[in-house]
């Protein structure tokens, strides 16, 4: 009987450990619809429209007019719109989201009766200082990945780019302390015997082509991410679009 309790117990926390191993492989959309004199619509619709692929996610506000839509792609641009019986159907074009972390999208209905003119603020969003941001972190787009050179056509280059990196070391850990993650599944280089990931192959284990997104976590304060105590990189590929693209590039040295 007590073989079988310790068993089971063993079995529990190797689960657990199992879910907290893995990376972040989305974001999150929030925000609050109200009406012009500031008073919540709850119930209200929310559609979230991925543009380049079409997929589409939905929900409603609670009662305080607040909403989330969890679990959405990264990147963009989505369309946003938000509908409430009686009042103008609004939308919001361009809004892109970054890996890990949630995006504002606010809105404000006019009384569909009294519609009033259009008023147009600009202003410019840090979608990395938000009130949902759980830590130290680091996110490098798919336009810096694009547009930065790289020598090994590597990830591992583009690292360089969160401040307490030293190569593949952070905040002084050695490498080996750090939990790499592709799409959620464990990339670590689990026996230790080169530097970097694919380095005893002298290959790349993802074409760089493949990526969309990287995070580095330093110090996340979300509990669901675990197992290292360097940084938690997470990368996350490209998924398709209703286009038919490629790309093709040259490498030569001296």
């Amino acid at each position: 009987m007590r073989k079988n309790i310790l068993l089971t117990m063993a079995l529990i926390l190797a689960s657990i450990a199992g879910t907290w191993a893995q990376g972040v492989t989305n974001a999150t959309i929030t925000g609050f619809i109200k009406d012009q004199k500031g008073e919540a619509l709850p119930g209200a619709n929310v559609i979230a429209v991925h543009t380049p692929s079409g997929t589409q996610y939905g929900t409603s506000t609670r009662t305080d007019g607040g909403y989330v839509i969890p679990n959405a792609r990264i990147g963009g641009p989505y369309k946003v719109t938000a509908s409430f019986v009686g009042y103008a159907t609004q939308d919001k074009d361009g809004v892109y989201l970054t890996l890990g972390n949630a995006t504002d999208v606010n809105f404000k209905l006019a009384d569909e009766g009294t519609l009033l003119s259009e008023i147009i603020v600009s202003a410019t969003i840090d979608p990395v200082l938000n009130s949902e941001r759980t830590g130290s972190a680091t996110n490098i787009s798919n336009q810096q990945i694009t547009r930065l050179p790289t020598l090994s056509r590597s990830f591992n280059d583009y690292l360089r780019l969160t401040p307490q990196a030293n190569g593949l070391s952070f905040g002084g850990r050695s490498e080996g302390f750090n939990n790499i993650t592709v799409d959620g599944a464990l990339f670590n280089n689990a026996f230790g015997l080169a530097s970097t990931v694919g380095g005893q192959a002298n290959s790349q284990p993802i074409s760089l082509d493949a990526v969309d997104q990287i995070s580095t976590s330093i110090a996340p304060y979300d509990v669901s991410q675990g197992s290292f105590t360097g940084a938690g990189i997470n990368v996350v590929t490209r998924s398709g679009t209703n286009d038919v693209t490629g790309s093709v590039y040259g490498f030569t040295r001296s």
